[in-house]
């Protein structure tokens, strides 16, 4: 059975590969299966409908048959357990690959979107030049040591893994603040993520729904 996600009908974010479908495009495509999108729009994300499979009205969203899946950790955890190729087979390597699954979307993107909110949405508030600063120091307390921990090593732990499918695209939404630059290592290993067919074809997709020329 063909799974079905859903997906911006129009992305805020224009295409660039932010938007959270990626994350579960480029599993898919990792992992060599095949699958449908269904384009949904800001109102029809909050119609009875779409709230009964994420409740909290946002996408993406999974469907494979009666499974109905939502959160993009949760969706990529199960397509990374029932296919080869995004989890180690060692029963410990798996369960590091695991933990930075978590670690990303738990440690590392809470300040990365914090950051995001600042630039912005919060950029017209008066307060805004003093909390910003602020905000991209704790971005930097948390680059600092992953900078470290990962040192010269292509992946977190050995091979690929959906810890770091999951980690890169967290990464990727400090691109634009510039932030990301300061660590060379990190700007390379998101690099290697976006250098893999599975992320351009993931990409490619994405872009192709939020292209200008796109009806």
């Amino acid at each position: 059975m063909t799974p079905i996600i859903t997906a911006f009908e129009r992305s805020p974010d224009g295409g660039k590969g932010l938007a959270r479908d990626t994350r579960v495009r480029w599993a898919l495509e990792e992992v060599g299966q095949p699958y449908e999108v269904r384009l949904v729009s800001f109102a029809q994300m909050k119609a009875p409908g779409h709230l009964a499979i994420h409740p909290f009205g946002q996408i993406p969203t999974y469907e494979e048959g009666s499974l109905c899946l939502f959160e993009t950790g949760s969706i990529v955890f199960h397509l990374a357990e029932k296919h080869a190729g995004l989890l180690p087979g060692d029963r410990d390597a798996r369960a590091r690959a695991i933990t930075w699954m978590f670690a990303a979307l738990n440690t590392v993107e809470p300040p990365v979107l914090d950051l995001t909110t600042a630039r912005i949405f919060e950029a017209d508030k008066p307060w805004s030049a003093e909390r910003l600063p602020l905000v991209k120091d704790r971005v930097r307390a948390t680059l600092d040591k992953l900078s470290v921990y990962l040192g010269a090593a292509d992946w977190l732990d050995g091979a690929f893994s959906a810890g770091d499918l999951l980690m890169v695209s967290v990464l990727l939404r400090l691109r634009m603040s510039g932030i990301l630059d300061e660590y060379e290592n990190l700007a390379a290993y998101v690099a290697r993520g976006e250098a893999r067919p599975a992320y351009g074809r993931a990409f490619a997709a994405q872009f192709a729904v939020n292209a200008p020329s796109a009806s």
